[in-house]
């Protein structure tokens, strides 16, 4: 079905750009905009001003914030010795999820990849290894995802963190819970296998 109506075309646009979004979602989307009450509408596009105007990245770990530092970095009750390194905010936020983790983070805001010209530089890198130098930081996980490169990452960080005598460690990767065996690739039941524990 063709719009053309302008604003309305513009709206379905700008929701399309959205990650996940399709095309029919973006039109579903925009319709139900429409059909808030003006101040709704406001309220909406108010609050995302606002949190491009708020937010911004926390002075230690790059993480998002309102304040000078994120919520954990301000936690006096966090282990400091231990430092747990990923690829972006979402994934603070799913670590905090568990309720199991009790260090600190960094975010990279992303992972070396030449593909995309991404490089180290490009990384929030510096801002890590400035942290490391005072002698507090005893173990760093690198939780970057199990692609490519989440693994080029972990292991140039790696390379660069052994010589300052840290313990640098990778997340356990495995079978999922629920997961069959049989569906399972070759490297998950490596991983598996080799981050295998006791019980």
């Amino acid at each position: 079905m063709a719009y053309n109506v302008l604003p309305l075309t513009k709206l379905v646009e700008q929701f399309e750009r959205l990650p996940g979004i399709g095309r029919k979602s973006a039109q579903r989307l925009a319709f139900h905009m429409l059909g808030l009450p003006k101040e709704k509408a406001e309220e909406f596009a108010n609050t995302i001003l606002d949190a491009h105007r708020l937010i911004k990245k926390c002075a230690v770990c790059q993480n998002l914030t309102d304040q000078e530092l994120c919520p954990v970095c301000a936690d006096g009750k966090r282990d400091r010795s231990l430092i747990c390194v990923v690829e972006d905010p979402r994934d603070v936020v799913a670590f905090e999820r568990t309720r199991e983790y009790n260090g600190l983070y960094h975010v990279l805001h992303g992972l070396i990849s030449p593909m995309e010209g991404i490089g180290p530089d490009q990384l929030y890198i510096k801002e890590l290894l400035a942290r490391l130098s005072d002698g507090t930081v005893k173990e760093v996980i690198m939780a970057t995802n199990p692609t490519v490169e989440g693994e080029a990452t972990a292991m140039y960080l790696a390379r660069l963190l052994k010589p300052m005598g840290l313990k640098v460690t990778r997340l356990a990767y495995g079978i999922p819970v629920g997961g069959n065996l049989e569906y399972a690739d070759e490297v998950t039941l490596y991983r598996a296998l080799e981050g295998r524990s006791e019980i």
